[in-house]
């Protein structure tokens, strides 16, 4: 867990803390950057927890092979999704037990699928896999027109009965937030509530996330970690690199 105080440190890329178990000193934590807070109440970032951060570590090095960043994206992934999952509806279920006992419980209410907007979502598939047995998973494809710079819808495939079912959209990257926008508007479209939309995304801006936001206030985020922001490209600092071409490209 890390700890609230947080520090400018030199050549560091957003506020640093001291991270660990909150029964150990601070002087027996180590520093370490940390997620730009978002005070935001559609936001959810993952606890910045010392695994989180080592793992976030090992995809930002741009020395790691590309086995070692599918394996740790596929960790990270895995959290988002797990977290993701907590904002679902749930409904009281009482069990029996083996033993013969009542468990006083809860069960998933509503059904789910995965949209992921290729195509570096379609990575963040099969951490959603793992987590839900025979999950439907549709696409959305969107790339920049070339002639206005404007993101394009250019594909998508999705579930029949997609304005039944909770949504979690799946993007790893999240800049501008250009290419979001137009999934939830082609969502939305499909007639998917808004608030039954879950955007799972690993690293954002600052700037993407409140456009975003702003502009569909009843959805939620949940995403491992906001980074310091954009620079004159709108590449994400201190970032890690184009997703995709880390994950399918030797």
């Amino acid at each position: 867990m890390a700890s609230q105080d947080s520090k400018p440190a030199a050549g560091a890329s957003g506020p640093t803390q001291c991270v660990g178990p909150l029964y150990r000193s601070e002087s027996q934590k180590p520093s370490a950057t940390v997620s730009t807070e978002m005070n935001l109440d559609n936001v959810t970032i993952l606890s910045q927890t010392p695994q989180l951060i080592a793992l976030l570590t090992i995809i930002r090095d741009k020395n790691t092979e590309r086995g070692d960043f599918i394996f740790y994206s596929n960790r990270i992934i895995r959290l988002l999704v797990e977290e993701g999952l907590n904002h679902l509806p749930t409904v009281e279920h009482d069990v029996t037990t083996p033993v013969g006992r009542t468990y006083s419980g809860l069960m998933f209410q509503g059904k789910i699928c995965g949209v992921s907007i290729m195509r570096a979502g379609e990575a963040m598939e099969q951490g959603l896999r793992d987590c839900c047995r025979s999950v439907r998973i549709g696409k959305i494809l969107i790339q920049r027109d070339e002639e206005t710079a404007q993101p394009k819808l250019f594909y998508d495939k999705l579930p029949e009965d997609i304005a039944q079912r909770w949504v979690l959209l799946l993007d790893p990257m999240f800049a501008t937030g250009g290419s979001a926008i137009m999934a939830v508007q082609v969502l939305k479209a499909r007639g998917v509530p808004e608030d039954r939309i879950l955007f799972l995304n690993l690293i954002a801006s600052p700037e993407g996330i409140k456009n975003f936001t702003s502009k569909f206030p009843k959805l939620r985020v949940v995403t491992a970690f906001v980074d310091q922001g954009l620079d004159e490209k709108n590449y994400i600092i201190p970032g890690l690199g184009d997703f995709g071409d880390r994950f399918y490209t030797v």
